[in-house]
């Protein structure tokens, strides 16, 4: 199986194949060529179709969740990007401010024809607000579908870009995570240690607290004594970092789509559909096509 089509052309890149294919059979013209030819289109649009088809139906499985009542796990979201100053990035002059980019840069050769010379996405951290909360939005990962795409040139170069701005209505699907608040994950006995360890450091001090026999030593009922004000107060530093409010972060899964566009689900839900059914027709019509040249072709392999 192909890897997984990331990119937001990859159905038009493997229409591009198929052509390309079949010009190439075309040019041998020779029953073999045909029916291998037709076969490698047969497995390409398989192929491409079992992504439209897994893309679907992640976007119709999974219901749209609140940030500030997300379960953690695997979750869709609905808000739009965050228009604070402090999210905003550009890539070069002539690149307008946004949250996210991702950039071809072509240069005119002797012949004037485009040749790429660099490519590149941006993995700044966004935030996604949906009215109930706020989410760390982190790209590293995703697969991103957007409906702004800019193009401007500089002397012999042109660069291509597309982005994400501030206040886009974005869809995400990914794995939600928060840090801290509520959720955090704590430990008493190692946090009592450190603090033990670290009030040993400070001898000096440590005798003053709890030597209480003043022989200049802590003994085992004393060290006990210590034991119990470190509990005491790692108890109550545990209460606080809790009561705080967690930081909500959608990042790509360990298995699963990441997917963030702003599109709405049902767009691209309709979108991966007709891309799954055209496939699917190109996969029936190059397999019965390979098989019945084969056959009556006489090819032998």
């Amino acid at each position: 199986m192909f890897p997984s089509l990331k990119s937001s052309y990859a159905n038009l890149i493997t229409s591009c194949g198929h052509l390309v294919l079949l010009f190439v059979a075309a040019r041998i013209d020779q029953p073999w060529a045909w029916v291998t030819c037709l076969a490698l289109i047969s497995f390409i649009s398989f192929c491409a179709w079992m992504s439209n088809f897994r893309r679907g139906r992640a976007i119709a499985d999974t219901p749209t969740s609140k940030i500030a009542s997300a379960a953690q796990g695997y979750v869709e979201l609905i808000g739009h990007a965050s228009s604070a100053p402090e999210y905003r990035i550009a890539r070069a002059s002539g690149s307008l401010p946004c949250v996210w980019y991702r950039f071809v840069t072509y240069r005119k050769g002797a012949d004037d024809k485009w040749q790429e010379v660099a490519r590149g996405v941006s993995d700044s951290v966004f935030a996604l607000e949906d009215g109930s909360g706020i989410c760390m939005v982190d790209p590293e990962g995703a697969e991103v579908t957007t409906t702004h795409r800019h193009t401007w040139y500089e002397g012999d170069y042109k660069n291509v870009e597309e982005q994400l701005f501030p206040s886009d209505e974005l869809y995400a699907l990914g794995d939600f995570t928060t840090i801290g608040g509520a959720s955090s994950a704590l430990s008493l006995n190692d946090d009592v240690s450190a603090l033990l360890a670290e009030w040993k450091k400070d001898h000096p001090n440590l005798l003053k607290r709890f030597d209480l026999d003043g022989d200049g030593q802590v003994g085992m009922r004393e060290w006990e004594l210590a034991r119990r004000a470190a509990v005491r107060e790692v108890q109550k530093q545990h209460r606080e970092i809790r009561q705080r409010d967690g930081v909500h972060v959608m990042r790509a899964p360990q298995t699963g789509l990441y997917l963030l566009s702003n599109l709405s689900p049902q767009h691209l839900k309709r979108r991966y559909v007709l891309w799954g059914w055209f496939h699917l027709l190109v996969f029936f019509t190059a397999a019965g096509a390979s098989a019945y040249l084969g056959v009556s072709g006489g090819v032998v392999w």
